[in-house]
């Protein structure tokens, strides 16, 4: 597993902008199969709801954007890691749907994004405090490999034939 993108062990070859435009509808799909009481519960102890994972997914995609256009706009910025785990404190009572509309409608602004600085800017220089310097190709690549990995973890909650 790479140090610079801990999510990469869940690329699956496909290209990445294909995963990340994939997402939001999948996530719907797997929400839609769920009785509305199973994606509010967590589905062991410790463990996030399903409702929490998409909570959590639509916080990523506010910091991947920041983080995506600070590369943009800055000299090899330095950015800021932050606690999922804080962070998640606030999920309760947020509905998936809800959740699900925020991932959806930033997801789309940051693919709009991407599909205008790529390939052109997938080399430019970012450092993150814990992981080393890396590539905006790099954000773009965990962006991606963390879906995949949210994603395995909502077809579990869902159950068989999801």
């Amino acid at each position: 597993m790479s140090t610079l993108n801990p999510y990469d062990k869940f690329l699956d070859g496909r290209p990445v902008m294909e995963i990340l435009s994939e997402t939001p509808p999948l996530i719907a799909s797997l929400l839609e199969k769920m009785p509305p009481l199973k994606a509010r519960e967590a589905p062991a102890p410790g463990k996030w709801s399903a409702g929490e994972i998409v909570a959590h997914l639509a916080d990523c995609v506010l910091v991947f954007g920041f983080r995506l256009r600070q590369t943009l706009a800055e000299d090899q910025p330095t950015i800021q890691p932050f606690d999922q785990e804080k962070w998640a404190r606030s999920y309760s009572g947020i509905e998936p749907d809800e959740a699900l509309a925020a991932f959806t409608a930033f997801r789309r602004w940051n693919v709009l994004l991407l599909d205008r600085a790529l390939p052109a800017a997938a080399g430019r220089k970012v450092t993150h405090p814990e992981r080393g310097t890396m590539t905006f190709q790099t954000i773009v690549e965990t962006m991606a490999g963390h879906d995949l990995n949210h994603m395995a973890q909502l077809r579990r909650i869902a159950g068989p034939a999801q």
